[in-house]
């Protein structure tokens, strides 16, 4: 796979300072997923070696402890493959530090996996779920075959559940990116046309629809530059970058883990080896509060979180 780190890092793209100290503790639990997307900006697969250890989750856990977080939220690869993910829930859910889990909902059907629903629910664990669109032949093509129809049966069990019921408090969010090169369009109505479809098709129901810009990162930035088009593909981010998005960008308020333990400035970061602004370099190191008034490492990738509508973890910025 080709690395496109040389043409993202350095950039131009404007300074951007840490005002507050973060509130959002991102903890990567490995890059092993039962899934292999064609988007995917960290290279996740079934391969991949790359595991958070017990003693490094421990590590996590401790941090959490010291206090300074109002929010976990885990990532992967699918998270939930790691084999510390329920005891990491469960730390956080005692100490009080709400859980967010970025599913790729076919994980809920993988074998040994029958009760993770259940315990999600049980937990009250906000799920952040991947659907990149509603129709069939797209979520294939861009997360392999029949991952659309495994994708459904997960959400009718989450569904069954109480998640997307307005009042149950059991959160589910999906996840649109675009098939390829283009912007995603705007949000609120790509929300509205998903939840028609998906209820009239499928009887699927959720609360929101976070729509995320496809990054020039890991396997996504990898085909770019094996097309040519990476050169391209920057141009058109930079274009319609947004000065105003620049105040929500995730990086501001989040602190990134990778499976080592190590800290970043963000999730992409991570894949591309930019460490976090600061003293600060493992876990066993962070104090939040340190990160106020710290400038965030930057690249020309971070493009993407500011063109048109904004980007993030938590969807469009405005």
């Amino acid at each position: 796979m080709r690395d496109p780190t040389p043409h993202l890092v350095p950039g131009d793209f404007p300074p951007v300072v840490r005002e507050v100290p973060p509130h959002t503790l991102q903890v990567n639990l490995g890059y092993r997923c039962n899934q292999s997307c064609r988007h995917c900006h960290v290279a996740a697969g079934p391969r991949r070696k790359e595991v958070m250890s017990a003693r490094t989750l421990s590590r996590v856990i401790r941090l959490l402890e010291r206090g300074g977080f109002e929010m976990l939220d885990i990532t992967g690869g699918a998270p939930e493959l790691n084999p510390g993910f329920r005891r990491l829930v469960e730390a956080a859910a005692a100490l009080g530090v709400p859980v967010m889990d970025r599913c790729n909902l076919t994980v809920l059907l993988e074998p040994g996996q029958e009760e993770l629903a259940a315990f999600l629910a049980r937990h009250r664990v906000h799920l952040v779920a991947s659907l990149p669109c509603y129709l069939e032949e797209n979520v294939d093509r861009q997360r392999g075959n029949g991952v659309f129809a495994r994708s459904l049966d997960a959400l009718r069990r989450l569904n069954a559940l109480g998640y997307g019921e307005p009042d149950s408090g059991l959160v589910l969010d999906l996840v649109f990116n675009p098939q390829g090169e283009e912007l995603p369009p705007p949000q609120c109505a790509l929300e509205s046309d998903y939840k028609a479809r998906l209820e009239a098709g499928h009887g699927i129901r959720f609360n929101r629809l976070l729509s995320l810009t496809n990054m020039p990162v890991g396997r996504f930035g990898s085909r770019l530059l094996a097309a040519g088009t990476l050169g391209d593909y920057l141009t058109r981010l930079k274009a319609a970058h947004r000065t105003e998005n620049l105040r929500a960008v995730m990086c501001r308020t989040l602190v990134s883990v990778d499976w080592r333990g190590r800290l970043y400035d963000c999730d992409f970061n991570q894949m591309l080896g930019l460490p976090l602004g600061g003293d600060a370099f493992h876990v066993d190191d962070l104090d939040p509060r340190s990160l106020e008034g710290r400038i965030v490492a930057v690249g020309n990738h971070c493009y993407g979180c500011t063109a048109g509508q904004g980007s993030s973890c938590t969807g469009a910025l405005s």
